[in-house]
Order: C-alpha cells, then structure tokens, then sequence
C-alpha cells in the first residue's frame, strides 16, 4: 500500500499532554527513519524542547513542519486531535514510518486508530 499522509487520530478524552512520555522518541524516529535527523544534537535539542514546552502545558505541539521529503504535522482539527505523516508524493515509507509510530504510541498506552490520505477531508 502507498499513501501520501498517514494520519494518528486520537481518541476522544486523549489530552495534548497524553505525549509527554512518548513525544521525544516519536520524533527522534520520524526524524531518522526520513533521514531528517540534524547534524547538530543543540538543533535536535531545541525541535525537542519548543515541542515539549506546548504538550507539557496540554497544547498541540509544533511537530516538524520544515521542508523536506516528509513533515510532522499536528493540525488545527475542530473536535479531533491528531497528527499526520506527509510525504511529497505517495509512498510505502509513508505506511511503514505511521504504522512504527502507532506501535510506539500503543506501547505508551496511547488509544487512537490509523487513517490514510485524508489530507482533503482535512483541508475543507
């Protein structure tokens, strides 16, 4: 299967800070599993830091919206809380890298579902 986003959808009592002890690693694979990972541990250091600093007051965090081949991205959903892989184009990495960060997030005790390419339901 190949898609362009792979959405993580939360279920519905899930809090921002829900994440805290998971967020740090999610992004650290994201970031090397789509060879986005900075040359510097201070740049790794502070995506870490301005993402903890929301999910730890209970805010949607940034996630990791820069240019490249894939983004992190948490949207502005009224009544649903998610974020979503996005690739440039659609890929099997885009289903491999959703399907590893669901399974992190399942071992964290995190409930949520895995949708695909809803980018323009999102989008209305």
């Amino acid at each position: 299967m190949k898609a362009e986003s792979g959405h993580i959808i939360f279920k519905d009592k899930f809090k921002w800070k829900d994440l805290a002890d998971s967020f740090e690693e999610i992004l650290k694979v994201f970031l090397d599993e789509t060879d986005q990972m900075p040359d510097e541990e201070e740049i790794l250091q502070m995506f870490m830091r301005i993402n903890m600093m929301d999910i730890e007051k209970n805010r949607k965090p940034e996630g990791y919206n820069r240019r490249g081949r894939f983004r992190l991205v948490f949207p502005l959903t009224p009544g649903k809380k998610q974020f979503y892989i996005r690739a440039d184009s659609k890929t099997a990495e885009t289903v491999r890298i959703t399907e590893r960060l669901s399974k992190m997030l399942k071992k964290a005790g995190v409930p949520h579902t895995i949708e695909y390419d809803l980018l323009k339901t999102i989008q209305q």
